[in-house]
């Protein structure tokens, strides 16, 4: 394949601890020559703490799991009705830097939204994507080995009343809102298609092959 081939795999509804050790696992074995992958999947319930969370974010946790994970970024939460965009990139092959990644993330986001009239954008001191103050994705990234995994976190049709047990992202208060509310995207195989297209547009990919789930699976 050549290097401007893009894997999309869309992984349906996932335990977030497989997913995030296939992202690593796949990470360490790449090489130069291993095409660039988007992961789309909806994760069961979960907080995940980032690097800089600290403990104090987490308000009431209750029954909903929380994990610890190498990402940037504090604690957020993850479950049914969330579109994950995870991104397995080699920057170095595209030449692009971790700043300029997390703005193509934001940027997905808002030219996806704007498509359903809806006036999304990025706040320079608190990454993610915001809607006239409410936030309606996160973004977090660990890049290692010149490589990139994770990625986003967009709210489509969810419950969003586990985000009052945390500090979301460590910002007591916050307020969260999605894209079914907004008259935008009313379901994951929406949000997904227009995040996946914005992306390829600024990946100059090429050749973009479509799958489902995992080829040892």
């Amino acid at each position: 394949m050549s290097e401007n081939t893009l894997i999309v795999r869309q992984l349906g509804r996932q335990r977030y601890m497989p997913i995030w050790q296939k992202m690593q696992d796949f990470t360490d074995t790449r090489d130069e020559n291993t095409p660039d992958e988007i992961w789309l999947v909806e994760h069961e319930s979960v907080f995940t703490q980032g690097q800089a969370g600290k403990d104090e974010h987490l308000l009431a946790p209750g029954d909903i799991e929380v994990i610890k994970v190498d990402r940037g970024g504090q604690v957020t939460y993850h479950g049914p009705g969330q579109q994950m965009m995870y991104v397995l990139f080699n920057l170095r092959r595209l030449k692009v830097g971790v700043r300029e990644l997390v703005t193509w993330l934001e940027e997905c986001i808002i030219e996806s939204l704007a498509e359903y009239g809806i006036d999304a954008y990025a706040k320079a001191d608190a990454p993610g994507v915001y809607v006239n103050d409410s936030k309606i994705a996160s973004l977090g990234l660990r890049v290692r080995r010149g490589c990139s995994f994770h990625g986003l976190a967009l709210n489509v049709n969810m419950d969003l009343s586990p985000f009052l047990r945390i500090n979301p992202c460590g910002y007591a208060g916050m307020n969260m809102v999605q894209t079914k509310e907004l008259h935008g995207p009313q379901n994951l195989e929406a949000a997904g298609q227009g995040l996946v297209k914005h992306m390829i547009k600024k990946l100059n990919a090429t050749q973009v092959k479509h799958t489902e789930g995992f080829e040892n699976e």
